[in-house]
């Protein structure tokens, strides 16, 4: 009952972390992402509507001002007529305005006042706008926009003068429009833009929340998976959603579960291989130290029993010598005695030495000679004989059933190879990949630390070459080594 309350809090504080996380991810999102796109609708939206109401107010000015420089020059025909008939001119023009519909057309005097109108009804005595004025001083075209001190509506006006033939001014042409419908298309416009982009930052908001939903949750499935295996549950897996990057994120966190946990289950193999190689040659040792120490035993047993101890602590000596080279690789303190040295003299002895040993347990070495020169090469000579004598020890461990060994040296360009093969059963294919990493033992159930490959391939990888193992054909277990002449 205790556990299972326990696992709940487990839960629930799992699960406020994953809260926590993504509150934390989505308001760095709002705050950055969010508050930019807001930013730019806001400059768009701005810019669009101050463009629609320049475009607005600017066309009803090219309207007016078109239709005033119509108008004007339509009455320039009259200015050569005496003063009376031109403003008489001015004043029917004004009260027969065809497009009184659309806007007022007002005919003023030099001092402002509305002489006639194309509405009949003066709404004013007097212009109180400044285009009148400026029209008169500046002898031009003058637009205005802005309020109407009289009644407080916006209007757009534009004032042409009219001047005589002598430079006296007639009068002032002044076409006024309200420009409440300009304003209500402005602010229609703003409404829409608005709209737009209320829309967009909805849109950008919900798609991105789903976007981000999309990343948060695998991220942290994988964080936590991460934190399991952190925890010691080697191997666990995380289920693939998505072909991207998260994906591969995804693939790349289970393939180091599966090599943690599979380094794991190595080095638990490993520890248990190298107790039982340890207490193997411990058992033979303290037995026949007691049995010695207990005297009664003749001179014949008692060599054949320091003959065994001393076998077995040589055994001792070179596994824990294995262990220190592999201690040393993996600390970065492994050097190499590098020399110019007869590697196929070396490779030799090592054959003629070893040759006589397998022979006593029935394994036949042969070494396949050849009449080519091989030069001398730079390279660490008892670091090679170690290698040489470990791959004709795993030789003659794992494929020693088949009761033979070839060797050979050979100058392939620019590389020295060195081939041994055995005739036992060779290696499954499942494990071949696997053989040169450290601890791994695999199906074989021949005595070894697991880790003896793994110095072998460091040695030769430092001396800049390579070491590879298949299965050669007809049966057995080829390994090749090949160094580079000159490294």
């Amino acid at each position: 009952m205790s556990r299972s309350a326990s696992e709940k809090r487990a839960a629930r504080e799992e699960k406020r972390k994953k809260r926590r996380f993504a509150s934390g991810v989505r308001q760095r999102w709002q705050k950055n992402i969010l508050s930019i796109m807001a930013a730019i609708v806001l400059v768009v939206g701005v810019a669009f509507s101050v463009a629609n109401g320049v475009y607005t107010y600017s066309t009803m000015r090219s309207g007016l001002e078109a239709e005033a420089n119509t108008t004007a020059a339509f009455l320039r025909n009259y200015l050569n007529l005496d003063y009376n008939e031109c403003y008489a001119s001015c004043v029917l023009l004004v009260q027969n305005y065809a497009g009184r519909d659309r806007l007022e057309l007002q005919f003023v005097s030099a001092e402002g006042e509305i002489l006639a109108s194309s509405y009949g009804l003066f709404a004013e005595e007097t212009v109180q706008t400044e285009d009148v004025p400026q029209a008169l001083e500046t002898r031009s075209t003058v637009n205005f926009i802005g309020s109407n001190p009289s009644t407080g509506e916006r209007i757009m006006s534009v004032a042409t003068p009219m001047i005589y033939s002598d430079g006296q001014v007639v009068g002032v042409l002044r076409f006024v429009t309200s420009t409440r419908n300009a304003d209500r298309f402005i602010l229609v416009g703003m409404l829409i833009a608005m709209g737009f982009a209320i829309a967009a930052l909805t849109f950008v908001y919900v798609s991105n929340r789903m976007f981000i939903r999309s990343i948060l949750e695998p991220v942290a499935e994988i964080t936590d998976t991460a934190k399991r295996i952190a925890a010691g549950s080697y191997g666990v897996q995380i289920r693939k959603q998505y072909d991207d990057e998260i994906g591969e994120l995804a693939d790349t966190v289970n393939d180091m579960s599966n090599k943690i946990s599979q380094a794991e289950r190595m080095q638990s193999e490993f520890v248990s291989s190298v107790s039982h190689e340890l207490r193997t040659p411990l058992t033979a040792i303290t037995g026949w130290s007691e049995t010695l120490l207990a005297g009664g035993v003749n001179r014949e047993e008692t060599k054949r029993g320091i003959t065994i101890i001393l076998g077995e602590a040589r055994r001792l000596t070179s596994m824990v010598e294995e262990l220190l080279e592999f201690t040393r690789i993996q600390d970065g303190r492994f050097t190499l005695n590098v020399r110019s040295c007869d590697l196929r003299a070396d490779f030799e002895d090592v054959i003629f030495m070893y040759g006589s040993r397998l022979k006593q347990e029935g394994i036949a070495l042969e070494y396949e000679d050849s009449d080519e020169e091989i030069p001398e090469i730079s390279c660490d000579p008892e670091r090679m004989r170690q290698v040489f004598l470990n791959i004709l020890d795993n030789a003659a461990k794992h494929g020693g059933e088949g009761k033979k060994i070839t060797a050979s040296m050979r100058l392939e360009g620019k590389n020295v190879v060195t081939r041994i093969r055995d005739f036992g059963p060779g290696i499954p294919e499942e494990e071949l990949p696997h053989v040169k990493m450290k601890f791994y033992k695999g199906s074989s159930k021949a005595r070894g630390s697991g880790i003896g490959l793994a110095v072998c391939d460091q040695i030769v990888e430092l001396h800049g070459g390579t070491l590879t193992l298949e299965n050669a054909e007809g049966g057995g277990t080829l390994v090749t080594i090949s160094l580079p002449v000159t490294p």
